[in-house]
C-alpha cells in the first residue's frame, strides 16, 4: 500500500527545530490549575495518539475517559489504596489530591498469551501515550503517567469498566493546565550512544 498523502515522504527539514523543542520541553506534570481541558482538544490528542507505531497493526490500546462518575470511582479507589498502605490520614490526603486533578485517562493493553506479542503490544501503546502527551504539550497542557498500587488495584476495572482478563491497564493519564513546570537535564549524546563497526 502507498502513501498518497502530497508530503508523505518528504523532508520536513523546516519543521524540525519546533519539533525538537517540543520533544526536548515536554515534561511531566504533578501540579495543575483548575482550569478545564476542553473536550474536543483531548478528542484530537486521543486521534493522533492512534497512529502510533504497532507491530502487525495490531493496534493494542484502549483509552477510558474518565467522566464524572469515573472520577469518583477513580478518587475512592486512591483514597483505599493509600489507606490500606499508610493509613487513613495518607488516604484522605491523596483522594484531596486526586479530586484536584482536571483530567483522567485509564490507558489498557490488550493481553496476549505471546510473551513476545505482549512486549510489543505494551510498547506500541507506550508509543501512543507519547503521541497523546507530546500533542496535548504543544496546546499548553500538562500530562503524567502513573503507575504503582493504584494501577494494579483490583478495583481499577471497576473504575473504568473494562475486562481485566482480556485488557491490561498499563497506565494512568492525570493531565491538565500546568501550575507548575519541573526543569530537568539529560545526559549528553555522548554519554548514552555506542557507534560500532
Amino acid at each position: 500500500m502507498t502513501d498518497s498523502r502530497p508530503n508523505a515522504g518528504k523532508p520536513r527539514n523546516a519543521d524540525l527545530p519546533a519539533l525538537a523543542e517540543l520533544m526536548r520541553g515536554r515534561r511531566t506534570i504533578t501540579l495543575f490549575d483548575e482550569r478545564q481541558v476542553p473536550q474536543d482538544l483531548v478528542m484530537q490528542a486521543l486521534d493522533v495518539a492512534r497512529w502510533a507505531p504497532n507491530h502487525h497493526v495490531t493496534e493494542p490500546w484502549h483509552f477510558y475517559l474518565l467522566g464524572a462518575g469515573g472520577r469518583e470511582r477513580m478518587i475512592e479507589l486512591v483514597r483505599q489504596v493509600a489507606t490500606a498502605k499508610k493509613g487513613a490520614k495518607a488516604g484522605e490526603f491523596k483522594a484531596q489530591s486526586a479530586a484536584e486533578i482536571p483530567g483522567w485517562i485509564i490507558v489498557t493493553c490488550t493481553r496476549s498469551a505471546d510473551a513476545v506479542r505482549q512486549r510489543e503490544d505494551y510498547a506500541a501503546c507506550a508509543c501512543a501515550i507519547q503521541n497523546f502527551s507530546l500533542y496535548l504539550w504543544q496546546a499548553g497542557v500538562g500530562c503524567k503517567w502513573s503507575t504503582g498500587r493504584v494501577l494494579e488495584a483490583p478495583g481499577l476495572a471497576d473504575v473504568a469498566g473494562y475486562d481485566a482478563k482480556a485488557e491490561e491497564a498499563i497506565a494512568i493519564l492525570r493531565y491538565g493546565f500546568p501550575r507548575v513546570v519541573p526543569q530537568q537535564t539529560r545526559r549528553a549524546v555522548d554519554e548514552i550512544l555506542t557507534v560500532t563497526d
